[in-house]
């Protein structure tokens, strides 16, 4: 007879009608009155018992006995500490990462993600666009590369979830060549993962408050991550004691005296060999963060390491292109403004016959197809665009080589004035989207 069923038995024949004494353990007796309390917990059960609560409850060990069917009804898991047991010694002893995404709507340039990498010991973190998680493992060879060369040390052990962009057989076996050592969370526990979860949580609250304050379209989210990441390199974290992450990573303390607000009016200087005798000497942008590639100009010129200069990423009012690139800047040394930066008027308070502007030209020139097209004058201007690209055979149609990416295209719209404002002529212009093309990857 099975232990289930002499329970049975002894609960219907506790009257002992049948004569029998059945010998049972004081733990069955406690496991006996724990389901005829619903499962109460076994402490539950103790209290009755000797605080004496309760009459017809007999003398037993209320013993902690595992209880399959409280475990189906009422487990939990163990608390997740808040702060981690051990944190890295060196700088790339450990790197953190995750994808945040899909983002909608999509960015101008057709990105949905974007990827962090967070070094454990100096919390300094990259950022790069995905258009899909499949990238993944390119970002990553990419970032390798890099920072084991500005840094001259190995890149020990890599934390990620278990999504299939990390776990897929090629991330495996170039991990697994390049003697990086894996941790993967276990699933659906992302606070294992908590330094990358938390910082996507804090940029997407950053971004959301400064696409909020000016008033910028949503698809330009890819922009503001970008400089919410060269900010945040360059802010306190508790993780690092008296430093930046951006210290703590280059052990040079970061300038912070080319930070703009983000989206203000910029005005830069026109060449002299793109502008007529009339034509204006600026043009007026909006700043939309930085870029590393423009070189800096340096005091010290005994400096160990080249830095790059941040260069203005700008956004021109009067045609706004689909796309632009920006990326996080580096520190800087220089306490002299290089010369390009006389290119450039940034101010970070727009007057109201500025704002005016803006306003009056996002009115007049559309920026997408779809709102171009419901009204007469636009579709003429575009037609005579195809008509001229036609007569002067500008392509001719081709088949896609197997490993090619087609670029695609986009209208670009543009009302054109005389000199007292009188509206002359709708221009609409085709252009590919060359921009989408990278260096090195698409082309030599």
């Amino acid at each position: 007879m099975s232990a289930n069923m002499m329970f049975t038995i002894v609960s219907e024949t506790s009257n002992h009608m049948n004569g029998e004494c059945l010998q049972v353990t004081m733990s069955e007796v406690a496991k006996l009155w724990h389901q005829r309390f619903g499962h109460l917990s076994y402490k539950g059960l103790r209290t009755l018992q000797n605080k004496k609560m309760v009459r017809g409850l007999p003398e037993f060990e209320a013993e902690e006995i595992t209880c399959v069917d409280c475990l189906n009804g009422r487990q939990t898991r163990n608390a997740i500490p808040k702060q981690a047991n051990w944190r890295a010694s060196i700088i790339l002893e450990l790197i953190h990462s995750d994808i945040c995404g899909p983002i909608s709507p999509t960015s101008n340039s057709g990105k949905r993600y974007f990827l962090s990498f967070i070094d454990d010991f100096s919390r300094k973190a990259w950022i790069y666009l995905l258009m899909n998680k499949s990238d993944a493992l390119d970002c990553f060879k990419k970032f390798h590369c890099m920072v084991e060369k500005e840094r001259n040390a190995s890149l020990k052990c890599l934390r990620t979830d278990r999504g299939g962009e990390y776990t897929s057989s090629a991330f495996n076996e170039y991990c697994r060549n390049k003697g990086i050592k894996r941790q993967l969370t276990n699933a659906y526990t992302p606070q294992q993962n908590g330094v990358a979860e938390r910082k996507n949580r804090i940029v997407m609250n950053m971004v959301r408050s400064m696409l909020s304050a000016k008033k910028m379209p949503k698809a330009f989210w890819t922009e503001a991550v970008l400089w919410t990441f060269h900010i945040l390199n360059k802010c306190p974290t508790l993780a690092v004691k008296n430093a930046t992450p951006q210290e703590a990573w280059s052990n040079v303390k970061p300038s912070v005296d080319h930070f703009k607000i983000w989206g203000c009016l910029a005005h830069t200087h026109v060449p002299e060999v793109k502008r007529d005798k009339l034509d204006k000497r600026s043009s007026i942008c909006i700043f939309l963060g930085y870029s590393d590639n423009t070189k800096e100009e340096q005091e010290d010129t005994s400096s160990e390491e080249t830095l790059n200069q941040e260069d203005v990423i700008h956004e021109e009012i009067e045609e706004i292109p689909e796309e632009v690139t920006p990326s996080q800047g580096r520190a800087r040394r220089s306490h002299r403004a290089p010369a390009w930066m006389s290119d450039y008027v940034l101010q970070d308070d727009e007057n109201e016959e500025e704002v005016n502007l803006v306003q009056d030209i996002d009115v007049d020139d559309p920026v997408w197809y779809e709102e171009a097209a419901k009204h007469d004058k636009w579709r003429m201007a575009m037609q005579s665009e195809i008509d001229s690209i036609q007569k002067n055979n500008t392509w001719s149609f081709t088949e896609l080589p197997r490993s090619g990416k087609s670029i695609e295209v986009k209208w670009i719209y543009k009302t054109k004035r005389d000199e007292n404002g009188k509206i002359i002529k709708h221009k609409a212009r085709l252009v590919a989207k060359g921009y989408s093309q990278k260096e090195g990857i698409d082309y030599t």
